[in-house]
């Protein structure tokens, strides 16, 4: 059995009286990439920002490397990289200065080797050299994306996160974006935690998928003990069948 990378326990999070996460317990082998679904507002992003340590938890314990992380000083932040949901990148910078913003920002490269580096990880995730000196604005979505991961991937992170890492994209390119975040997980040797509502993806890059509901984790298991599984709330929500025990508000 793998050790684990993250450990979570009975960990709890409120926004005045709406609770959120409601005592999760959650651990992330390493080197696993461990997939977690639910609906919206059912505490996915809370959950992994409080790992991330940009939001503090009420109360429960969150342990990296076996090393606790809540309210203390430890430095978690050099171990992880972030793909956000929309690429999320810096209009005012060009390509490379996004990739490589990180490294630049703390000093630790020259410009002209920050845009070597960039460059060499772009190419790692599919986009041409010239790419570098345009603005995000000139690419498509899915470029977007593939700059997004590289950023996400330049300073060799032990951990990465993927918040919804296909929304608005076509089919196809959410198959080549779900490939390439398989092969630069598996070249790091990273451990993955994603979220996301598309189970197309789910189903190819899990290793394991956990489902949060009503702000616990209320199933957990591999791609194909979720299909056969009888949970209903699995169920309903990985067949996208309105009846059943989840009652969407509309």
């Amino acid at each position: 059995m793998a050790e684990n990378k993250i450990e979570i326990r009975n960990l709890y999070k409120a926004f005045g009286k709406k609770k959120v996460l409601n005592g999760v317990d959650l651990d992330v082998k390493k080197g696993e990439s461990l997939v977690v679904i639910g609906g919206s507002g059912t505490g996915k992003s809370v959950l992994i920002k409080c790992i991330q340590g940009l939001l503090i938890p009420d109360s429960g314990s969150i342990k990296i490397d076996g090393v606790e992380t809540v309210e203390t000083s430890e430095n978690i932040h050099e171990k992880m990289g972030m793909l956000f949901q929309g690429a999320a990148l810096f209009d005012s910078l060009s390509v490379w200065e996004n990739v490589a913003f990180v490294p630049l920002g703390k000093g630790k490269m020259s410009k002209k080797d920050a845009k070597t580096e960039a460059i060499r990880v772009l190419r790692q995730v599919g986009l041409a050299p010239d790419v570098a000196d345009l603005s995000p604005a000139e690419l498509s979505g899915g470029m977007q994306k593939r700059v997004g991961l590289a950023r996400a991937i330049i300073t060799k992170p032990e951990i990465i996160f993927f918040d919804e890492p296909t929304t608005g994209l076509d089919p196809i390119m959410a198959d080549v974006i779900n490939d390439l975040i398989i092969e630069s997980a598996r070249g790091l040797g990273a451990t993955t935690l994603t979220i996301t509502h598309d189970m197309a993806s789910a189903r190819k890059i899990a290793d394991r998928i956990a489902m949060l509901y009503h702000g616990k984790i209320i199933w957990i298991g591999t791609v194909k003990e979720m299909e056969n599984s009888d949970n209903p709330y699995l169920q309903q929500f990985i067949t996208g069948n309105a009846q059943g025990p989840i009652q969407v508000e509309v």
